[in-house]
């Protein structure tokens, strides 16, 4: 299931100058991060059926249901990971963005990690996005953000019942009070110390039950694809 913020809170706004919203027709789908003036990291189940064209990028935006002046509309061309063929391995796809981005106070890059620390399990992180609020149909049109805690991939995998790629994924649990992601929130950020760690990948069915756990994809795995499709040496669609 493509992964909103369930319980979570509303942020300061433009707290998080970074974000993005990938829109499809002026409708949110996924949530993204602005990693250069001139490109957007998501996950790659966010072109799923969707044609480039379709696609808008809106950087410097709190309610995306406005048009407030802080909003920066770009068209995309994408590239997603070329191993991704659907499923939840490589689900990591960069947006180029047809016209560089105006970086200001409501627009600003994200770094990515340099090095591959082991994130020890509990670790606090935080997550965010317009995605549905439980189980409302609708995304939320403030951005909104939780804290997650990172788990062992033995333990995720023995709740999920799915073997999962522990060198390109990141799992973490969830409780009530804390909340967590939902539908809407894939490709936005999973930022533990600080730092950008991964990619909001997948849930369960019901967002709300922190039985089981969410996954992200891992960044730091995929930042030789990542400089290489930067650097102007990726395919384009």
């Amino acid at each position: 299931m493509e992964s909103s913020i369930v319980d979570g809170k509303k942020v300061k706004p433009h707290s998080r100058p970074y974000m993005a919203s990938v829109q499809v027709d002026g409708s949110h789908e996924c949530g993204g991060m602005l990693i250069r003036e001139d490109f957007v990291l998501t996950a790659a189940h966010c072109k799923m059926g969707v044609r480039p064209q379709q696609i808008t990028v809106v950087l410097g935006a709190h309610d995306i249901t406005k048009k407030e002046k802080s909003q920066q509309r770009i068209k995309v061309k994408y590239r997603p990971h070329p191993k991704f063929i659907g499923g939840f391995d490589y689900d990591i796809m960069l947006l180029e963005l047809k016209k560089n981005a105006t970086l200001n106070k409501y627009v600003k890059t994200i770094g990515l990690p340099t090095k591959d620390k082991k994130i020890p399990d509990n670790t606090k992180c935080d997550v965010a996005g317009w995605g549905r609020e439980g189980n409302k149909k609708l995304p939320s049109h403030i951005l909104r953000e939780a804290t997650e805690k990172t788990q062992s991939s033995v333990v995720c995998t023995n709740q999920y019942k799915t073997k999962i790629i522990a060198d390109h994924m990141i799992c973490t649990a969830i409780t009530k009070k804390k909340g967590g992601v939902c539908k809407g929130d894939s490709g936005g950020p999973l930022i533990c110390n600080t730092k950008l760690q991964g990619i909001i990948a997948f849930t369960t069915n019901d967002c709300n039950d922190h039985k089981y756990p969410h996954f992200f994809t891992k960044v730091h795995t995929f930042l030789p694809w990542i400089k290489k499709v930067m650097q102007g040496s990726g395919d384009a669609a």
